[in-house]
C-alpha cells in the first residue's frame, strides 16, 4: 500500500533553489508508487473544521510576498477531484468527525511546492484539507486515521509543514549555513520519539521534547506530520526518507508512515 508522507516544503524559493531538499523531492515521485490521486494538508490552510476543495481544476495560489519575479510565475494547475473530496468528507463523517467543502480554493505553496518537484506533469488530481490550527496534534492524529482508507485507492497522503519553524531565527542568505545546537536537539529527540513510536511524547512535544517551543512558536508547520503519522494506520512504522536544513534552522527532514 502506498506510504502516507510527511514532507517538510520550507521557503516558497524551494521550487528554485538548489539544496538537497530539493534534489531529494525531484527524486521522491519516482520512488513510490504512482498515486491515482494526491491529498494534502498543508500548514498554509488554516480552517475552523476539516474542509476539502473540491475544483474541476486547481488554480495555484502564491500566498507570499516578497519573492522574485520568478516564483510568482510558476503555476501548479493538476486536475481537482471534487468526488475524492466528498469521499473523504464521508470518511470524516463516519470517525464523527464534522467537515465542509470548498468548491473554489485552489493550491497554496505547501501543496504546489513539493508537488511541482515530485510529479512536474501535473497530471495527478489533487486536493487539500485543511488543518485546524487552534486545535492539538491528537486532533490532527485523529484527522489521519479517519483518512487512513484513502490509501487502500492509491491515494498518497502527504502532510505538507516544516520540522523545525522559526522565521525569527533564519539565514536567508545562507542556504547552507551551520545548524544551531537547539535545532540538532530538537530534530533528534523527535526522530528518536518517531522511530520508538512514543506516541505520548509526541502528541506532548511542547512539554517534553527539548527547545520546542523556540523551533515552533505555534503548532501550525508541525500539525500535518500528525495528520501524516494517523494516515499510516494504527499499527504505523515510520521511516526517515531525508534530513537536511537551510537557511542555518529550517529543517527539511521527510518521512513515509506505512
Amino acid at each position: 500500500m502506498i506510504p502516507a508522507l510527511f514532507l517538510s516544503h520550507g521557503s516558497p524559493m524551494l521550487a528554485l533553489t538548489d539544496a538537497p531538499a530539493r534534489d531529494f523531492l525531484r527524486g521522491l515521485g519516482q520512488t513510490i508508487e504512482r498515486p491515482s490521486a494526491i491529498l494534502v494538508a498543508s500548514a498554509h490552510w488554516e480552517t475552523p473544521v476539516p474542509a476539502f476543495n473540491a475544483v474541476t481544476r486547481n488554480a495555484t495560489i502564491h500566498d507570499f510576498y516578497g519573492f522574485p519575479p520568478a516564483l510568482f510565475a510558476m503555476r501548479y494547475e493538476p486536475p481537482g477531484a471534487p468526488d475524492l473530496a466528498r469521499h473523504a468528507a464521508h470518511l470524516l463523517a463516519a470517525a464523527g468527525m464534522t467537515s465542509t467543502i470548498d468548491a473554489q480554493r485552489g493550491l497554496d505553496h505547501g501543496a504546489w511546492v513539493p508537488l511541482t518537484l515530485m510529479y512536474p506533469d501535473a497530471d495527478i488530481p489533487v486536493l487539500q484539507v485543511g488543518i485546524q490550527s487552534s486545535l492539538d496534534p491528537a486532533h490532527h492524529l485523529r484527522l489521519g486515521r479517519a483518512l487512513a482508507p484513502l490509501r487502500a485507492d492509491n491515494v498518497l497522503v502527504i502532510g505538507s509543514g516544516s520540522f523545525t519553524h522559526n522565521l525569527s531565527r533564519l539565514r536567508p542568505g545562507s542556504v547552507d549555513a551551520p545548524q544551531p545546537p537547539d535545532v540538532v536537539a530538537f530534530a533528534d529527540w523527535f526522530d528518536a520519539a518517531i522511530g520508538e513510536g512514543r506516541m505520548a511524547d509526541l502528541l506532548e512535544y511542547r512539554a517534553r521534547a527539548p527547545f520546542a517551543v523556540q523551533q515552533h512558536p505555534t503548532d501550525e508547520h508541525l500539525l500535518p506530520l500528525y495528520v501524516a503519522m494517523g494516515a499510516g494506520g494504527e499499527a504505523v512504522s515510520a521511516e526517515r526518507l531525508h534530513s537536511s536544513a537551510m537557511y542555518s534552522g529550517l529543517r527539511m527532514d521527510a518521512y513515509a508512515f506505512r
